[in-house]
């Protein structure tokens, strides 16, 4: 289960960007979540697309709206399951969503200004459909590679120990 949040300013993005991004920004965490590309585990996966106006968003100490020259602002937040979410894959991740957000964007190379926050949820700390989830019970549903699932197992039974 992930959840990937896009906030931007009022009218950033395009529904067709959105439409895009929905997709390429699923991918870019899947892949090294489950350690292949894998079409079924989407539905594990929630983009949602935050706007805020500009008089409610500031970077240095500015409200946008009052801003002389605009900024382009991004805060993607990315919340996971625990699991394999080693320093590499993490970096991984962030630079895949960095690309996704370039290439939809039409630019070169992502604007300083765009931040990528990377959460991690404790393991018995994610609940849905009335019931508390476990990246585990996931683990045999056949879209995690053998290499990732057993990465996971390890991962989490060495924080058991």
């Amino acid at each position: 289960m992930t959840v990937i949040t896009v906030h931007t300013p009022e009218g950033r993005l395009s529904l067709e960007q959105r439409r895009t991004l929905a997709e390429t920004l699923t991918d870019a965490v899947l892949v090294p979540e489950v350690g292949q590309f894998a079409p079924a585990a989407r539905a594990g996966f929630q983009v949602h697309f935050v706007e805020r106006a500009a008089g409610m968003m500031a970077i240095g100490g500015r409200l946008l709206a009052d801003a002389e020259q605009a900024a382009d602002v991004m805060v993607i937040d990315v919340t996971v399951m625990d699991g394999d979410w080693r320093r590499e894959v993490r970096a991984e991740v962030i630079e895949r969503i960095l690309a996704a957000l370039a290439e939809a964007c039409g630019v070169a190379r992502p604007s300083p200004s765009w931040w990528v926050t990377f959460r991690v949820v404790d393991e018995g700390s994610w609940g849905a459909g009335g019931g508390v989830l476990s990246v585990l019970s996931l683990l045999d549903s056949g879209v995690f590679t053998q290499e990732k699932a057993e990465a996971i197992r390890t991962t989490l039974d060495g924080r058991d120990a």
